[in-house]
């Protein structure tokens, strides 16, 4: 199993922690892409600038999150507030969502044949962010304009937890 990347959302939206293991699987049915000596126009005739042309990080997580949302509330008024939206797949990666009781969200994007990863997402929140990140008294109770998560050994545990237990 493969795990493409990983996101931590707050009780406001904002993308706290992000990580990318591996490049975004490429779609083999894509137009191919310009090349870089082309110079590309907007409808006013100006060229956009080089951030437009690539989508950044902090685009990947506005999306994710926005997908999550909607697939969230769509689950929640077809089946009821019983019902929880988990993953979907897609003939690329298979998304994982868990949220905690404070509204933290998990994200994370994997290969399409693994399995479910709520119990891994709950791993992660139980035994890595609230050990690492809500119990450290120098980390921010909220962070606000973008600030995330910042403590080294939360990402180290995080990254051995995806390298030896997801393997």
């Amino acid at each position: 199993m493969t795990v493409y990347s990983f996101y931590i959302f707050d009780r406001h939206a904002e993308c706290i922690y992000k990580r990318r293991w591996l490049p975004r699987p490429v779609s083999t049915s894509s137009k191919p892409s310009r090349p870089t000596s082309e110079v590309q126009t907007l409808s006013n005739g100006v060229p956009p600038s080089s951030g437009r042309l690539s989508r950044s990080a902090d685009d990947d997580a506005k999306l994710i999150f926005g997908t999550v949302y909607s697939l969230r509330n769509m689950v929640r008024k077809l089946g009821g507030e019983d019902d929880s939206f988990i993953s979907y797949r897609t003939s690329q990666y298979k998304l994982h969502y868990y949220e905690t009781p404070t509204n933290i969200k998990f994200v994370m994007l994997t290969d399409t044949k693994a399995p479910s990863m709520r119990i891994a997402l709950q791993q992660i929140y139980v035994n890595l962010y609230v050990e690492y990140v809500v119990k450290n008294p120098l980390s921010p109770i909220e962070h606000p304009g973008g600030v995330g998560v910042n403590n080294e050994l939360f990402e180290e545990s995080l990254e051995q937890f995806v390298t030896r237990v997801l393997s």
